[in-house]
């Protein structure tokens, strides 16, 4: 693991992702593999295929999980980037309270409906799941969970499930 700031020109990550985004990974031929969809494609074809992908109607079920925790990352990036980087008098409240009320159903559904944890390896849904609630905790200080119990019993079990989770979680 290599700390990155995607917001400095200067940063070596910009060398192995021209966009500057995270996360990537360099695997050992060299060629770096940006995109968290790519990346876990990758570790499917090294987990022997249709693992963490699944195949038949789990896959559909699994990338619509992965879809929805997305969309979680995506609403709550532009949140904090609307605060990182525009100045309080040019911020837009309403477009803030968009994005936040896309996450905010987005959670419920998931409350009402957790993610389901077969044996073995996490799928691609799990994943992007227990990634999204993760990035709620580092930077919305852990807000949704007081609503939404089901989801933090779910994310326990799931960081039990697979201790890379928490070896990997982002602390600084």
């Amino acid at each position: 693991m290599v700390t990155a700031d995607t917001g400095n020109a200067e940063d070596p990550l910009r060398n192995d992702n021209p966009l500057g985004k995270i996360p990537i990974l360099v695997p050992e031929n060299g060629k770096p593999l940006y995109d968290s969809r790519v990346i876990l494609e990758y570790l499917d074809m090294l987990a022997g295929g249709g693992k963490i992908l699944p195949a038949g109607e789990r896959r559909f079920e699994a990338l619509t999980l992965q879809a929805l925790a997305d969309g979680i990352m995506d609403a709550s990036i532009l949140r904090v980037y609307e605060v990182r980087h525009r100045s309080e008098e040019k911020r837009e409240p309403s477009w803030v309270a968009y994005q936040a009320a896309k996450v905010a159903r987005s959670l419920a559904k998931l409350e009402s409906d957790p993610p389901r944890l077969s044996g073995g390896l996490p799928d691609v849904g799990c994943i992007a799941a227990a990634c999204a609630l993760g990035y709620q905790d580092l930077r919305f200080e852990g807000k949704w969970r007081a609503d939404h119990p089901r989801l933090v019993a779910w994310l326990d079990a799931f960081a039990k499930a697979v201790p890379a989770f928490e070896e990997t979680r982002f602390k600084g």
